[in-house]
């Protein structure tokens, strides 16, 4: 593109991380920006052989496609699923392209927010056959028409489609017992199929279809009222622009290429989730298996909001505050379809999976509340998210009520691990995640601060005094003598013998969740000044967050990593490739060391996020990595939702302008700017000199310029005083 002057979208490579380095890859989303319609080529990861069939929709957690599409023009290659080789891909955010090499039939696709269109060039001399397979549920094929439905997740949630091509078949059928049947025109059950015969001669066929997860009539209101004919370069154009306005509203200026690609991919991701369910007003709720009148309001779901709470919220608050506030809404909603009016955890287009630890959409109604937004009812709110932590079970992926367990938690201020030899008996906790007893405590104390802080802005004093002193009980499980966070039984006895790196059984989850207790040692984002207390001060603080870094994994890696999958991206025991790590390099601010911040950063983004396909460390997880790169980029991060303020980095970009929801701009100016000048010399705030390691959401939300001059050696003066340091616990409004 060398000459060209690039849009935001030109700078996305949805190919960043398609090869994961142990678990769960990026997947190359081909969708509009929170869409419904999401498709990917259907193989394990980039470097897949063949693609199963071509993607219509897909639906679920990492899932593959909902239906399944396939193109043929050999009679003898029908079948329900038909697995391409293929040559020359192109994925871009609002189009698709592939030439399947074996059958000489070039494809190109382009989405809308509820339908898509696909093209497919052929060879004229032979017949052409299009097979869609439900995979489980009903079709029907009737002319150019096809529609019906697939089952997923046990049946309770259905999703519909409506499709038609361009040209009238000579035969429409079913794929049974492994022939075309022609007599029938309805297929059910397990991979129900649907044949469509075009004749030879046929160079070129064209293929709209529309989605929807009430019906199959509103599915084909879907299409007709976004794609009005067969046109996929107009769709696409479309599509194009509607990535260039989302993305544009961040627009950097710097001098390194691969630094703008890093960015506006990450950005990208941030906005394939949450998923817009309303459609002309209306919505499939899985949290009751009920349609409803969304009021004017659109419905979202589809959250990992254990990963997505941390930065990827609290930047939609920054850039789409409607977007988030409707999201919040969202969540509310799902409460009140739920039996027990909990605030869910892990909401998805089949309900909530109740996935991970701890009860984090509260984190997202504080942050939301503290920084001002406005159209949603906080005391349903409140209480939705009380109702989760006070009456549902703390046990890791579970959905049952509190048990004995629970209320031991609420008696001593812990969650407490099985004593070595001691048998499981309570029924809430998972067989395979089980207790995560110090990640648990961990995640439920901040959850309690948050609950303090929205019931003091509710006036409720009795809940603020209860939950504010409830949320220091992180001091319950902190081993003086080794200053780690540390599993203790019911006794009160801290586990022993214990190794923080590796104790803990497969994922740690004996005593933390997913990563060891390197990881889990920092997290008390609502109180890091007590923490900083509790370790024994500033400079002992910062040595300990430097051995964290400095320890080898005390194994070889093939050891390590069967042990713990998921702490990958690793500078030594520290690991960038999960979401609990992503405030640990901001730290250093609150002990009085911003450079150090400024160092880490820098070097952790130039590790291990890359424009290459190995580029993202770990599991991306729904934006919520994504978001930790457009923050760290633009030089701040969100260490504490809830606290309306954030913490400063090394900003990457000579100019960043954020066009905030509010109609305002807030830019980030480096002076000196060049792309190894990582270091602050000196700040300003809308002219003033700026001499602290934070800024408070009320500074950015009225729009101005945060200046900075860098310099390629640390100014270790700068922020450096006690004054400087970011807020803990409370903050003055």
């Amino acid at each position: 593109m060398s000459g060209k002057v690039l849009s935001p979208v030109d700078y996305v490579n949805p190919y960043m991380g398609n090869i994961s380095h142990l678990l769960v890859p990026t997947y190359p989303t081909v969708h509009l920006p929170n869409s419904m319609l999401r498709v990917y080529p259907e193989r394990g990861d980039y470097t897949g052989n063949k693609v199963n069939g071509l993607p219509v929709v897909v639906t679920s957690h990492r899932g593959s496609s909902a239906f399944n599409l396939s193109v043929v023009q050999n009679a003898v290659e029908v079948k329900p699923v038909v697995k391409y080789s293929y040559d020359d891909e192109v994925i871009k955010p609002y189009y698709y392209s592939v030439y399947l090499d074996e059958q000489n039939i070039g494809v190109e696709f382009a989405p809308s927010h509820q339908s898509a269109i696909y093209e497919f060039s052929l060879l004229p001399e032979k017949p052409v056959y299009m097979i869609l397979n439900s995979r489980n549920g009903e079709l029907t094929a009737k002319g150019n028409a096809v529609w019906g439905y697939q089952k997923i997740d046990g049946y309770s949630t259905h999703i519909y489609i409506y499709l038609e091509t361009d040209i009238t078949p000579v035969s429409e059928g079913i794929y049974s017992d492994g022939r075309i049947d022609a007599s029938e025109k309805k297929a059910s059950g397990k991979n129900a199929c649907v044949v469509l015969q075009y004749p030879s001669g046929t160079k070129d066929l064209g293929l709209r279809y529309g989605i929807s997860f009430i019906s199959t009539e509103q599915a084909k209101k879907n299409l007709l009222r976004e794609i009005k004919g067969y046109n996929l370069k107009q769709v696409a154009a479309e599509g194009r622009d509607v990535w260039n306005e989302k993305l544009g509203k961040i627009a950097v200026t710097g001098d390194v290429f691969n630094d703008k690609v890093v960015f506006y991919t990450s950005l990208y991701r941030t906005y394939e989730r949450m998923i817009n369910l309303s459609e002309d007003g209306r919505y499939y709720s899985a949290f009751d298996g009920k349609i409803h009148e969304d009021n004017g309001t659109p419905f979202y779901t589809d959250d990992w909001i254990w990963d997505t709470y941390r930065a990827t919220h609290p930047l939609r608050v920054i850039i789409e505050p409607q977007m988030e506030t409707d999201m919040v809404n969202s969540f509310i909603r799902m409460a009140e379809q739920m039996p027990e009016f909990w605030m869910p955890t892990f909401p998805e287009v089949t309900g909530d999976s109740r996935r991970m630890n701890s009860n984090h959409g509260v984190a997202t109604v504080l942050d939301s509340y503290a920084k001002g937004l406005s159209g949603i009812d906080w005391e349903k709110a409140y209480m939705a998210c009380r109702n989760a932590i006070m009456d549902k079970t703390l046990a890791p992926w579970s959905a049952k009520k509190a048990g004995e367990i629970d209320r031991f938690f609420k008696q001593h201020g812990y969650f407490p691990a099985l004593a070595p030899g001691e048998k499981e008996t309570a029924p809430e906790v998972h067989s395979f995640e089980k207790r995560q007893p110090v990640a648990v405590t961990l995640g439920t104390v901040y959850d309690e601060w948050c609950l303090s802080q929205i019931a003091k802005r509710l006036g409720k004093t009795d809940d603020y005094k209860y939950f504010a002193k409830h949320s220091l009980n992180y001091r319950t499980i902190f081993n003086p003598e080794t200053k780690f966070f540390h599993p203790k039984d019911k006794e009160g006895n801290f586990i022993e013998p214990f190794d923080y790196s590796w104790s803990g059984g497969l994922g740690a989850r004996e005593a933390y969740g997913e990563n060891n207790g390197w990881v889990y040692r920092w997290d008390v984002p609502h109180n890091i000044a007590d923490l900083i207390k509790l370790m024994g001060g500033n400079e002992r603080f910062i040595a300990e967050l430097e051995r964290m870094y400095d320890t080898p994994l005390g194994q070889g890696k093939y050891s390590f990593y069967a042990q713990l999958p998921d702490h990958t991206g690793n500078v030594g025991q520290f690991s960038m490739a999960n979401e609990p790590s992503l405030h640990i390099p901001y730290l250093y601010n609150y002990a009085g060391e911003p450079w150090r911040t400024q160092k880490r950063i820098r070097t952790l983004m130039d590790q291990w996020f890359r424009n290459d396909l190995m580029g993202v460390p770990g599991d991306e997880d729904g934006g919520g990595m994504s978001a930790f790169v457009v923050f760290s980029s633009l030089g701040f991060y969100p260490v504490t939702p809830g606290l309306p303020m954030y913490v400063i980095g090394s900003p990457r970009f000579e100019k960043a302008v954020v066009n905030l929801g509010n109609g305002k701009k807030f830019t980030i100016v480096c002076r000196n700017y060049a792309p190894e000048n990582k270091y602050i010399q000196s700040a300003k705030l809308n002219g003033k000199e700026w001499n602290k390691s934070w800024f408070s959401h009320k500074d950015l939300e009225q729009g101005g310029t945060l200046e900075f001059t860098m310099g390629k050696q640390a100014n270790k003066k700068w922020a450096a005083g006690p004054d400087a340091v970011p807020p803990s616990f409370e903050m003055a409004e």
